[in-house]
C-alpha cells in the first residue's frame, strides 16, 4: 500500500514538474525565494501591530518566532527520520524531470519546509486579522498553497511534501494563534485591556 502511495506520488510529481516552461521557470524561482516575499511580510507585520501596545507585540513576536523555530525544527526532525530523498537525488528520475534550481538543496525533503512555514505564517496572520480584514486569509492561503506548487515545479519536493507541510503548517499555525491569545489576554496587553478571541 506504501509502495503504491509513493508511486502515485511520483507520478503526480513527474506530471506537475513536466507543465513547466522556460518562459515561466524565471516568475516560479522568484516566487519560491523567501527573500523576496520580506516586504510582503513586513507590511503583514505592521497590519498585525499597528493597533497592538508594546507589550502585545512583543508577546506576538515571541509567538511568531517561537512557531517558525517549532515548524522549523519538526520538519527537519521528520526529515532526519524519515530520509526520503528529494526528486532531485534520484538518478532515476532526473533525466525525466525539470530541475530549475542550480542545485538540489538538501538531501531529504519529507516534508517541506518552505510550505510548514508559509502555511502556518499565513494562518497565524490570517486569524490575527480576521476582525479587521475578512477575506484575507483565504488570500494567504491560496498564497501559501502556490508556494507548496512552487517546490513541485522547481523540482525539489513531491506532492506528498507538500501536502503534508502544508497540512502541519495549518495545525502550527491555529495552535501559536491560540497560545498568542492566551498570552495576551493572560498578561492583558491588549490595545484597551479588553480580553480578545
Amino acid at each position: 500500500m506504501i509502495d503504491q502511495i509513493l508511486q502515485l506520488d511520483t507520478d503526480v510529481f513527474i506530471y506537475l514538474n513536466s507543465l513547466g516552461t522556460t518562459t515561466w521557470d524565471p516568475f516560479w524561482m522568484a516566487y519560491t525565494s523567501k527573500f523576496n516575499w520580506i516586504p510582503f511580510y513586513a507590511l503583514l507585520l505592521y497590519l498585525m501591530f499597528r493597533q497592538m501596545r508594546l507589550k502585545a507585540v512583543l508577546i506576538t513576536l515571541l509567538a511568531v518566532a517561537l512557531m517558525i523555530l517549532v515548524t522549523d525544527q519538526v520538519t527537519n526532525l521528520f526529515k532526519s527520520g524519515f530520509q526520503r530523498l528529494r526528486p532531485c537525488h534520484l538518478a532515476e528520475l532526473i533525466d525525466g524531470m525539470r530541475l530549475v534550481k542550480s542545485s538540489c538543496g538538501g538531501q531529504y525533503g519529507f516534508f517541506s519546509g518552505h510550505a510548514s512555514n508559509t502555511m502556518a505564517a499565513a494562518i497565524f496572520i490570517g486569524l490575527t486579522l480576521k476582525k479587521r480584514f475578512k477575506y484575507l486569509i483565504y488570500l494567504l492561503i491560496v498564497w501559501a498553497i502556490l508556494m507548496g506548487y512552487s517546490r513541485i515545479y522547481i523540482g525539489v519536493h513531491y506532492p506528498l511534501d507538500v501536502l503534508l507541510g502544508m497540512l502541519f503548517g495549518v495545525l502550527t499555525g491555529a495552535l501559536f494563534y491560540k497560545l498568542n491569545i492566551y498570552a495576551i489576554n493572560k498578561f492583558k496587553a491588549d490595545k484597551n485591556d479588553q480580553k480578545i478571541t
